[in-house]
């Protein structure tokens, strides 16, 4: 890439207002998944019994859908992410290029 074209993106107020969007969010979101991983952590290490509460007359405990939980969520934050990087920040991309190329 030509230096001139990185200066002028770097420069460009839409790529830095994307930049600074795109990094916001994207620590938004690493801090929740931090938080539910984490907590789960914790929890088995902390609050065994409550993860070994039977769930109805099975031997299925409080622990699995706990679990389970933990890996939904990875799974719809990593959706809402997709989603707003498909729309969103690649709408904000396109702008940059076109801003910059003319």
């Amino acid at each position: 890439m030509d230096t001139s074209v990185a200066e002028r993106v770097a420069a460009n107020p839409t790529y830095q207002s994307l930049k600074a969007t795109r990094s916001r969010f994207s620590w938004t979101l690493t801090i929740a998944i931090l938080i539910v991983y984490y907590g789960f952590i914790l929890l088995i290490a902390f609050g065994k019994n409550l993860l070994a509460t039977p769930l109805g007359d099975g031997v299925t405990t409080l622990g699995i859908p706990v679990g389970f939980g933990v890996i939904i969520f990875t799974i719809v934050i990593t959706a809402v992410y997709v989603r707003r990087a498909n729309g969103e920040f690649d709408a904000l991309s396109e702008t940059v290029k076109r801003e910059v190329l003319q």
